[in-house]
């Protein structure tokens, strides 16, 4: 085979880029709405507000909310909305009230209730307090969220409950839980004054999809208004997500987010009945219970305290998406460098084949480095997912670059016994180590969240960017530069069936419809055939 010559490696450098740079006009492409998502001049009815910011968070008892934090809080939910909706009096909120009159805000009071008998009656007499000493503000009671949801309470004790309350107070009194749960326990409704009901289609058994999710809202609107017909139907909370995993066909996503709230709005207003949004702020802490879609339903983000999607500005699901294609273009760039600096120290006449493999490799970094970084920074939660996604980005990065020098070179993808085995076999090459690791790392990352969505998927984000990215140079590797002879190692083996198995299981479990299940899936099976075709020498005796 003759030489390849310089204008090879810079054409498909070329092509690199250019189509790095035509996936990311794409990606960072603003959506059009009918209608501003959230507009000051029509402000929302009602918004569901949680104080909590940072590191704070309820599950702490202790936690205590500042008074000026919460008067900060609402003095810009004030300039959007007319109410917002509490949950409990618990850390520091049965300040809002008071604080919300400052402001000219309408406050709908929560009252929490679980299997506590006695916090349920303190919850209680707080809150009647605070309706008789704020009879302008306080504008309802909602005496339990989703108790009957959660198991924590029968229908018969939550029916005693709201009797009480009604008897102590003036203003209406309602329950707010899923609405098929209204259907399942008609006495409550009897109890009420108006029907609060929650929709929330991410969320549904069998998921919406965002281009669906307003007419699923009107839908099951109309269908609760039917079975009661006598009361108002009040949709206490609806809405989107705009960060997280998908749910079959939905796609948490700010655009999505932005076009969902706002058809619910439109609809809303033309179909004249009160919407209340879930909710105002990201809440960070409930990602320990949700994981990353469950702290992204905010309008308002949680670190910088601003609209995701202030009026007049293009709604992008990434709005940095010029500064994330350029660092995808620099790393695209570095990694052919890497492979034309390895020919110029060791010339050698590489197939055509490893130089498509460096410029597919560079692609895809180039290509998802900007989606790998914005991920790492909405699901790194805590130490431990902040270290595992780290970890894999780390990965996603250094592969391309030590798999376009092992491809240049003739290198064979290292096995993990080169590295961990006895002494005589292991090794030697500082770049063969690094890329072995670098392997181990992906391995042991993508074999653990392989095996959380086969035994507890629900909250778990699909890794599909920085696996890609550390995948497809090793994939690369085992094709091209696969030794002739040697054995098939142990642990190679039994990872490979992990990742296979998991592959197809979590493929149909999670469905045709979610694209991000099925790329991720396709990457394990890639993983596990990569780890399969390891070839490992006999360890001299």
């Amino acid at each position: 085979m003759e030489p390849i010559s310089f204008r090879t490696p810079l054409a498909l450098l070329v092509i690199s880029l250019g189509l790095i740079a035509a996936v990311w006009w794409w990606l960072g492409a603003p959506i059009r709405l009918a209608r501003v998502p959230i507009d000051p001049a029509a402000k929302l009815e009602c918004v569901s507000y949680a104080p909590f910011r940072g590191e704070q968070t309820p599950l702490v008892a202790t936690t205590e909310i500042p008074p000026e934090q919460i008067a900060e809080d609402l003095a810009q939910l004030a300039t959007i909305s007319k109410c917002v909706r509490t949950y409990s009096i618990d850390n520091g909120l049965d300040r809002v009230p008071a604080l919300a009159a400052k402001v000219g805000l309408k406050v709908i009071q929560g009252i929490w209730l679980g299997n506590d008998r006695l916090k349920n009656l303190a919850q209680i007499n707080v809150a009647v307090r605070l309706a008789k000493e704020n009879p302008d503000t306080i504008i309802a009671l909602v005496v339990g969220n989703e108790v009957l949801l959660r198991g924590e309470m029968t229908a018969a004790d939550l029916v005693a409950n709201i009797r009480l309350v009604k008897s102590q107070v003036s203003v209406p009194v309602t329950y707010a839980d899923v609405w098929e749960y209204w259907l399942r326990n008609r006495e409550v409704y009897d109890a009420v004054d108006f029907v609060t009901i929650h929709i929330l289609p991410y969320w549904e058994d069998f998921p919406i999809s965002a281009r669906h999710a307003a007419a699923h809202v009107d839908a099951i609107r109309k269908q609760v208004a039917a079975a009661f017909p006598a009361k108002e139907i009040l949709i206490g909370e609806t809405g989107w997500p705009s960060a997280g995993r998908m749910r079959e066909g939905a796609l948490p996503s700010r655009a999505n987010q932005a076009r969902v709230v706002s058809e619910i709005l439109a609809m809303a207003k033309r179909e004249k009945f009160r919407v209340n949004l879930i909710e105002a702020y990201d809440q960070p802490w409930k990602r320990q219970l949700e994981g990353t879609v469950g702290g992204n339903w905010g309008l308002i983000d949680a670190k910088r305290r601003k609209l995701k999607y202030p009026p007049g500005e293009p709604v992008s699901n990434f709005p940095l998406w010029k500064t994330q294609m350029g660092a995808g273009m620099g790393l695209c760039v570095l990694v052919f460098m890497v492979a034309m600096l390895t020919l110029r120290r060791k010339p050698w006449k590489p197939r055509w084949m490893s130089w498509i493999a460096v410029a597919v490799s560079a692609t895809a970094a180039g290509i998802l480095l900007g989606v790998a970084v914005d991920k790492l920074c909405y699901e790194s939660y805590g130490f431990g997912n902040t270290l595992r996604w780290g970890l894999l980005l780390a990965a996603g990065i250094l592969s391309p670059l030590l798999g376009a020098n092992a491809l240049m070179s003739g290198r064979a993808l290292p096995t993990f016994v080169e590295l961990m085995g006895p002494r005589p076999g292991r090794t030697r090459s500082v770049l063969s180590v690094m890329l072995g690791i670098t392997l181990l790392v992906t391995t042991l990352i993508a074999a653990e969240t392989a095996l959380g969505f086969v035994f507890d998927p629900r909250y778990r984000d699909f890794p599909f960017a920085a696996l890609t990215m550390a995948v497809a140079p090793c994939w690369a590797l085992a094709w091209l530069n696969r030794p002739l002879a040697g054995t098939r190692p142990i642990a190679e083996q039994v990872f490979a069936g992990l990742l296979v198995i998991a592959a197809i299981y979590v493929g149909f479990n999670e469905g045709p419809k979610n694209w991000q299940s099925l790329w991720t899936c396709a990457v394990y099976a890639m993983l596990g055939i990569t780890l399969w075709r390891a070839r490992a020498a006999q360890i001299p005796e």
